[in-house]
């Protein structure tokens, strides 16, 4: 994981006051959340001009260096390159931009007269920016912006909050901290002059649906390419790639993509023998003659209850990791030490799908998909008050007035992948920088360019994994069959794309979604005990409705509120929480 802080002088003239430097350097232990024993860090200053750069890598052998140095100028690479090289042409472009960059990133570069940053199209790797009456900040960690720019004392944007507590993450480009905000996608940030300015590039228009097999097979062999380029880097690796595979879409493409680029892999399955997952995934690998493991689950007497982490020990962890861009009832991967070894899995393939947000939609009429923008910003707004509300409703205007299938397209590039993603991918980026072929900002790009009906069919999936490795073409997926098949017709001499499903148990029980009553009220008595603090955000006799059951029945929310409560009490950030016992939750008969 790596870590950036620029800072650029209102006033070149004058300099970067030597207490924000002294407040950089010290904020890092607070801001970046790993052991500071494995940090390691470079800075770079000219008059008016500073960045600074920290890791927790043990080198930057397969990297590109944490700051390149050129002539009176400096690059860093947050994330990963497709072709390492490419840090050149964006140390060296006269306007910086991530627009034309293969690889999955966001690049900070200064010079003796310039800051700047820039997103890739999905902005997974960060940039937040900020200003006080001085100095211009911009960096990849939002609560360090907020540190260097204001000081120790936090101050947060209460009403931003409530996407926090409707979603779990945000829809805006606010962030927790008052006056820190998050550059959009495919934008760029740079301070000239003391002056700063935002550009962004417009993302990719998708064009019709071919009409012939030879157009199919052009826009196929495009995405296919930037799909092959994306796992480059993976060659210098010296060892195979350790695969998370499935019978599902998503990992099958990925194998698919690795077994057409040449590059060696192994594929890991976690389940028992009789899943469709663990067949299917068995059927890939023999087809690719590739190793298979399997890992069962851990077979374990059984017992009455479960004991979990103290709410308040998860949440902090949560907050420090993701920054408070993401709920606590997600479960983060927790820290471990930086390990290099290749890595990879199906994450994110719904961008070639058109998305989550669509794939959840089976009505795609202009009314329908209004309706889901709506919810999507609105939902249960009986819960919150009416400037909340208001908030809300100016944050979807701008969605609501475009056609839905675009709107939903982009909505899940722009907030679920660079909102949600962006934030709980931090615990996963603690311990190394895998590739992700389908965050690669060319892949993104260059599906984002086709209609979004035909991606949303699954068709454009399917066609890719029979182009890249043939021998899949008739192994079946796990779950619901392929979209596309559903109203097609088939000759009788036609094979029908088949799937499996997995036969239907008592199993799934979660305590996140079941928390029983001795966690729900570890929930409630906290956050009734803060609604002073959420009162501008939320209606205080709804939450006590939320609340009024001994268990609560919407748990979700119930952790979202936990989440922002526990930020607006000054628990985060500040010392980790100690003495928590754990909480037994009942199993269900």
């Amino acid at each position: 994981m790596r870590v950036y802080l620029g800072l650029a002088a209102k006033r070149p003239e004058a300099g970067v006051p030597e207490a924000m430097l002294h407040t950089v350097r010290a904020s890092i232990e607070t801001a970046f959340p790993v052991p500071p024993e494995v940090i390691r860090s470079r800075e770079w200053h000219r008059p008016g001009i500073s960045l600074f750069a920290w890791t927790n890598e043990p080198d930057d052998s397969r990297m590109p260096p944490l700051l390149a140095v050129g002539h009176d100028r400096v690059t860093g690479v947050n994330g990963n390159l497709a072709v390492p090289n490419e840090v050149d042409y964006l140390a060296g472009a006269p306007e910086l931009s991530a627009e034309a960059v293969g690889g999955c990133f966001s690049v900070f570069r200064a010079t003796g007269t310039e800051l700047a940053a820039a997103t890739a199209i999905h902005r997974v790797c960060p940039v937040y920016y900020a200003e006080n009456q001085d100095v211009h900040v911009i960096g990849s960690r939002a609560l360090l912006v907020s540190l260097a720019t204001f000081g120790d004392r936090v101050e947060w944007d209460v009403l931003a909050l409530q996407s926090m507590i409707r979603q779990g993450y945000f829809l805006s480009d606010e962030t927790p901290y008052r006056g820190v905000s998050a550059l959009p996608p495919s934008a760029t940030v740079s301070v000239r002059g003391g002056s700063r300015t935002v550009a962004e590039a417009p993302l990719p228009v998708a064009v019709a649906a071919p009409s012939s097999s030879r157009r199919r097979r052009a826009l196929i062999g495009g995405l296919a390419d930037a799909l092959l380029t994306s796992v480059e880097p993976l060659r210098a690796a010296g060892e195979p790639v350790n695969l998370a595979l499935t019978g599902g879409r998503d990992s099958r493409l990925a194998a698919a993509v690795l077994h057409a680029a040449g590059i060696p892999l192994r594929a890991t399955t976690n389940g028992l023998d009789s899943h469709p997952d663990v067949i299917l995934a068995g059927r890939i690998a023999g087809a690719l003659g590739v190793e298979h493991t399997v890992i069962p689950p851990a077979r374990t007497e059984r017992r009455d209850a479960v004991l979990v982490e103290h709410p308040l020990a998860r949440t902090y962890e949560t907050l420090r990791t993701c920054e408070g861009m993401t709920s606590a009832y997600e479960s983060i991967v927790g820290y471990l030490p930086y390990n290099a070894r290749p890595t990879m899995s199906g994450q994110s393939g719904e961008v070639l799908r058109a998305g989550s947000f669509l794939l959840l939609q089976s009505d795609l009429s202009p009314k329908a998909l209004r309706r889901r923008i709506d919810t999507t910003f609105l939902r249960d707004q009986a819960l919150f008050s009416a400037e909340a509300n208001e908030h809300a409703r100016e944050l979807a205007r701008p969605w609501q007035e475009r056609e839905g299938i675009e709107a939903l397209d982009q909505m899940y590039v722009f907030y679920r992948i660079g909102r949600w993603q962006a934030g709980s991918r931090a615990g996963s980026q603690r311990r190394g920088d895998p590739v992700w072929p389908f965050l690669d900002n060319r892949v993104v790009r260059a599906a984002l360019g086709l209609d979004q009906a035909w991606r949303l069919s699954e068709e454009v999936v399917h066609e890719l994994i029979t182009t890249l490795a043939p021998k899949l073409r008739h192994i079946p997926i796990e779950g619901k069959p392929w979209r596309f098949t559903a109203e097609r017709r088939y000759y009788p001499w036609q094979r029908r794309p088949g799937f499996l499903t997995a036969p239907k148990t008592g199993g799934g029980w979660s305590w996140r979604t079941s928390p029983g009553e001795a966690l729900s009220g570890v929930l409630r008595e906290h956050v009734l005990g803060h609604l002073d603090l959420l009162a501008p955000i939320v209606s205080p006799d709804e939450v006590r409705k939320l609340f009024a059951t001994p268990a609560v029945t919407k748990p979700a929310q119930a952790w979202h509120l936990y989440t922002v409560a526990t930020m607006l009490s000054g628990a985060y950030p500040g010392k980790v929480p100690e003495g928590l016992e754990e909480i037994r939750v009942p199993v269900p008969a």
